[in-house]
């Protein structure tokens, strides 16, 4: 009954915020609870979820490519400019960090309530995307092990 609770203090919320992936995620989530038989679905859910999202988001963000909007041209004139190798730099630090988050959740799951928690506050009340319980993960992480208190140690 918790977790009821739970999912739908998250949907309202989401409903409040105007959120519309995350009410699609939350609704999904209840309805394989609602459905029998799709615990092995749930759990796949849980632990492929976040590869099938990178996946959909690498093809949306290479579709510009396969159309030509986006070609060597300007990836060359982009990086002649600062503002191109920050975003170099940003891409590649967010990728380290994410990697390490995997890591962590991995090695302390328990931090994916905080995480997923943070996340919903950050959609709903910042207007923020929903794309970042991995990246915040891997600054925790750095930032754990910055004053070594890692769980799981």
């Amino acid at each position: 009954m918790e977790s009821w609770l739970f999912l739908l203090a998250i949907l309202i919320i989401a409903l409040v915020g105007k959120n519309k992936s995350l009410v699609i995620g939350v609704a999904v989530v209840m309805v394989l609870k609602l459905l029998p038989q799709t615990q092995h679905l749930m759990k796949l859910l849980q632990s492929q979820g976040i590869n099938w999202g990178v996946t959909v988001i690498s093809a949306a963000i290479m579709v510009p490519i396969a159309t030509g909007e986006i070609g060597v041209k300007e990836l060359l004139h982009v990086i002649k400019s600062p503002a191109g190798w920050i975003a170099i730099g940003c891409g590649v630090l967010v990728a380290v960090l994410s990697a390490k988050g995997v890591g962590l959740l991995a090695m302390s799951p328990e931090m994916t309530v905080a995480l997923v928690f943070g996340t919903i506050l950050g959609v709903v009340f910042l207007k923020g995307i929903a794309a970042g319980p991995v990246i915040a993960s891997g600054i925790t992480y750095v930032i754990l092990t910055a004053f070594n208190i890692l769980p799981g140690r």
